[in-house]
C-alpha cells in the first residue's frame, strides 16, 4: 500500500458529503477536524462551484494536514481540483490532479453511487485502486498496479524502523479492514517484482526479489503477521548468512508477532528449497532485532549446490569458501538468549575437498552433537582423505557433549605417512558466550616417513622418521598457540619447536610464528638431503622469532655454528665449499691455496659459522669474527687451509633464496678471488 492510497478513502468520504450539495451554484466550507478510522484530516477547506444550467461543477479541496498514525503517513499542504458530474440521481464521479507538497502531481478519480465508493490514483503506469461498500463500510479493497515500493516504506517502517526499501514494484489486491478501537486488517495477495531492502547498518539486505505471497496482518497494540507464498529468485542477507536464490522456487511461510516493548517473535518459520535445503522451526528476535531464539530444523539432501546458494558468507570468512561438498546432511540447532544451546549434524555418504588442497576427507558419516546441558554421546567417522597432499587414513572419532562442550572419549590414532598421528584429546566449545569458540587438542606424531613427507610438501628428499609431540594446543581468535612444544629427532639429532602460534590457518594469509633450535643435526645427512656438496660434522643453532605469512618467511634471526665432537670429522667438500661462496657473494682466502682448490676433493675445518637476521626482506649476514671489511664463515683446519670469508652484510632476501634454489639445481658456479 502507497503513500497516497492513504489518501483516497478520506477524500471519496468528503465528496460523499458535498454531492448532496451539488445543486448549489457555490458552496464553502471550513472544517477544523475530520477524524476517520483511517486518518485523520486538519483545516479541511471546500469550495464548490456550479453555475445554473451548467452539467458539472468545479470542486476544489484542501487540507492542511492529513495523518495516517496507524499506517505511519503524513501529508502537509494537498490540493486537488476536479470536475465534479452528476451520472444519476444517486451517482456522481469527479476527476482531476491532485498535488501534496512539493510532490509531483497525481491524477485522482473518484465515484459515488449510493454511497458505495471507487477511487483511483494514477502516476504513469502506476496505479492505486479503492473501492468501499456502503453495506460493509468497515471493509475497503485496495487494488495496487505496478506500485513503487519506495511508496510502502513508511508502513514498513512501523514494523521494521531500520528497513530502507531501495528498488522494485509491486501488484496486490488487499482487504483493509478499520473498525473503531479494533486493530487494522490487511489480507490478500501480494507480488513483488525486484525487491530491493537494505538496513541502516547493512546487516540485512535483499536484492532482485520476486515473490509472491499471501498476507494476512492484524496491525494495532499487538501486531501480528502471517505470510505464505514462494520467493522466485534473488539474493538475500542477514549478517554473514547470504543467499543466492538465483531462479530457484523456494516455498515459504512465516508467523509473525510483536508487542510494545518487546522484540518480534517468529512461532513459525517454513522454507523449502526443493533437493537442497529445508528448513522448519520458530525463531525471536529481541528488541535491538538481534536473534534472541532459535529453533530449526534443516534437511539437505544434496550437499553440492549448497556451498554457493547458503553457505558462501561463512565458508568465506574461514578460506573455505571454494570448497566443494557432495553427500546429504540433516541436523537441527537451538539458540537461547541470542546464544548457541544445542545442535547436532548427521552426515552421510559426505565428501569434503579444499580447493587449495589442504585438506580434503571422503566417506564422511554419522553425528556430531552439541549439549548445553546433560551428557549426549556420537561418532563421526571418515574412510580416507589427505593432508596437504599426505594421505590420511580411515578413522572414528568418538564424542560426548555436555555444558556446552564437544570432547573425545577416547584418543583416536590416525594412519599418516606409513605411522600414526594419535590425537590424545580434543575439546571443542562454540561461540556459547562472550569468551567466543575454543578449541583444544593435545596430539602425538609416531615414526612418519619423512621421506614420503618431503614428497608431499616437495622438499628436498630427505631421508629417516619423524616423531614428536603437541601436548596441548588452543584455538581462539582465529589464533592456534601450541604450548610445550614440538620434539622432533631429525638427521641425527633433534629439533625442537617452541613459541609456536597460527594465525588464521584456515584464513586469508595464514600467519606463523615460532622458535626452533637445532642440536647435534648430522651435517652429512643435511647437506646430501639439500645437494649442497658434503659436510661432515654436527651442527647446533637457532632460528628466532620466525615469522611466516602465508607460508613465506618475513622475520627471523637465524644463527648456524658447527659442535665439534670427539671421533667427528669435520671435512667441507669442494663442491660446498663453491656452493658456499656462490650463495653468500664470499670468497677465499690466500691465493695460492686458491689455485691448489682443484686437486682436492674436501678440505679439514675448524669451525663454520653463519648468521642472519631478516627484516623488511633484507637478511642482515654474520659470521663467526669480523675479518677486515668482512667476516669468517669457514675457518679452516689443516693444509691446505682453506678459510672463507663473506663480504656482503646486507643480502636481498629474495635473491638469497633464488641463490639457494639455484645451488640446489647445481646451476651456479662458484666466485673465487
Amino acid at each position: 500500500m502507497g503513500v497516497q492510497a492513504r489518501l483516497l478513502l478520506a477524500l471519496a468520504l468528503l465528496l460523499t458529503l458535498l454531492c448532496g450539495q451539488a445543486q448549489a451554484r457555490t458552496l464553502t466550507a471550513q472544517i477544523e477536524r475530520i477524524d476517520s478510522a483511517i486518518a485523520e484530516l486538519d483545516e479541511v477547506s471546500i469550495r464548490l462551484l456550479w453555475p445554473a444550467g451548467a452539467p458539472h461543477g468545479e470542486l476544489r479541496l484542501r487540507a492542511r494536514r492529513i495523518d495516517s498514525p496507524s499506517l505511519g503517513y503524513r501529508f502537509d499542504n494537498l490540493d486537488w481540483r476536479c470536475r465534479l458530474r452528476r451520472k444519476d440521481s444517486q451517482a456522481w464521479a469527479c476527476d482531476g490532479e491532485v498535488r501534496s507538497g512539493n510532490a509531483a502531481p497525481m491524477q485522482l478519480s473518484i465515484a459515488v453511487d449510493a454511497m458505495d465508493i471507487d477511487a483511483q490514483l494514477a502516476s504513469g503506469a502506476s496505479r492505486i485502486g479503492v473501492h468501499r461498500e456502503a453495506a460493509n463500510p468497515d471493509a475497503t479493497r485496495i487494488d495496487l498496479t505496478r506500485i513503487p515500493l519506495v511508496w510502502t516504506q513508511a508502513l514498513l517502517s512501523q514494523a521494521w524502523p531500520a528497513a530502507v526499501i531501495g528498488t522494485g514494484t509491486g501488484d496486490a489486491r488487499l482487504t483493509v479492514r478499520a473498525v473503531d478501537n479494533q486493530p487494522l486488517r490487511i489480507s490478500g495477495p501480494v507480488a513483488l517484482h525486484g525487491a530491493g531492502v537494505d538496513t541502516e547498518d547493512g546487516s540485512i539486505a535483499a536484492a532482485d526479489l520476486d515473490a509472491m505471497i499471501n498476507v494476512d496482518a492484524l496491525l494495532g497494540d499487538a501486531d501480528l503477521i502471517r505470510l505464505e507464498g514462494r520467493l522466485d529468485g534473488g539474493e538475500l542477507l542477514w549478517g554473514t548468512t547470504y543467499l543466492a536464490l538465483e531462479q530457484r522456487r523456494i516455498d515459504l511461510r512465516v508467523g509473525a508477532e510483536h508487542h510494545d516493548g518487546e522484540g518480534w517473535k517468529l512461532p513459525e518459520l517454513y522454507w523449502n528449497d526443493p533437493g537442497i535445503l529445508t528448513v522448519k522451526g520458530s525463531a525471536g528476535l529481541d528488541t535491538d532485532n538481534d536473534l534472541d531464539a532459535l529453533d530449526l530444523r534443516v534437511r539437505a539432501p544434496d550437499l553440492a549446490p549448497l556451498r554457493d546458494g547458503y553457505l558462501s558468507g561463512w565458508l568465506g570468512m574461514a578460506g573455505l569458501g571454494e570448497m566443494t561438498f557432495a553427500g546429504a546432511a540433516d541436523g537441527s540447532v537451538r539458540m537461547r538468549g541470542g546464544q548457541l544451546a544445542d545442535a547436532d549434524l548427521h552426515l552421510a555418504g559426505v565428501n569434503l575437498v579444499d580447493a587449495d588442497e589442504r585438506f580434503s576427507f571422503a566417506g564422511l558419516e554419522g553425528d556430531v552433537a552439541l549439549s548445553s546441558g546433560a551428557a549426549v554421546n556420537s561418532a563421526l567417522q571418515w574412510s580416507g582423505g589427505t593432508l596437504h597432499g599426505m594421505a590420511l587414513g580411515a578413522a572414528r572419532l568418538p564424542f560426548r557433549s555436555e555444558g556446552g562442550n564437544v570432547q573425545l572419549r577416547e584418543a583416536v590414532a590416525v594412519p599418516l605417512l606409513g605411522g600414526k598421528v594419535l590425537l590424545n584429546h580434543l575439546l571443542m566449545r562454540p561461540p556459547l558466550d562472550a569468551g567466543g569458540a575454543v578449541l583444544r587438542f593435545g596430539v602425538a606424531l609416531e615414526e612418519l616417513d619423512v621421506s614420503r613427507l618431503s614428497e608431499a610438501l616437495d622438499w628436498p628428499a630427505f631421508a629417516g622418521t619423524l616423531s614428536g609431540s603437541i601436548p596441548d594446543a588452543h584455538y581462539r581468535d582465529e589464533q592456534l598457540i601450541l604450548d610445550g612444544g614440538l620434539e622432533m629427532q631429525l638427521f641425527g639429532g633433534r629439533v625442537g619447536v617452541s613459541a609456536l602460534s597460527m594465525e588464521r590457518p584456515f584464513g586469508v594469509l595464514p600467519t606463523l610464528s615460532a622458535d626452533i633450535v637445532f642440536d647435534d643435526i648430522d651435517l652429512t645427512a643435511l647437506t646430501g638431503a639439500f645437494d649442497f656438496g658434503s659436510i661432515s660434522g654436527k651442527l647446533d643453532g637457532r632460528v628466532a622469532e620466525l615469522r611466516l605469512v602465508g607460508w613465506e618467511a618475513v622475520a627471523f634471526d637465524a644463527w648456524l655454528v658447527t659442535d665439534r665432537h670427539r671421533g667427528v670429522r669435520q671435512r667441507i667438500s669442494q663442491r660446498a665449499v663453491q656452493d658456499l661462496t656462490s650463495v653468500g657473494n664470499a670468497s677465499f682466502v690466500n691465493s695460492l691455496q686458491s689455485q691448489l682448490i682443484g686437486f682436492f676433493d674436501d678440505f679439514g675445518y675448524s669451525r663454520l659459522g653463519i648468521g642472519c637476521k631478516l627484516a623488511n626482506e633484507v637478511c642482515t649476514m654474520q659470521g663467526l669474527a669480523p675479518a677486515g671489511d668482512g667476516f669468517v664463515l669457514v675457518e679452516g683446519s689443516g693444509v691446505p687451509r682453506l678459510t672463507v670469508l663473506g663480504f656482503n652484510r646486507r643480502v636481498d632476501w629474495p635473491t638469497l633464496v633464488e641463490r639457494l634454489a639455484a645451488v640446489g639445481k647445481g646451476e651456479v658456479k662458484a666466485v673465487v678471488d
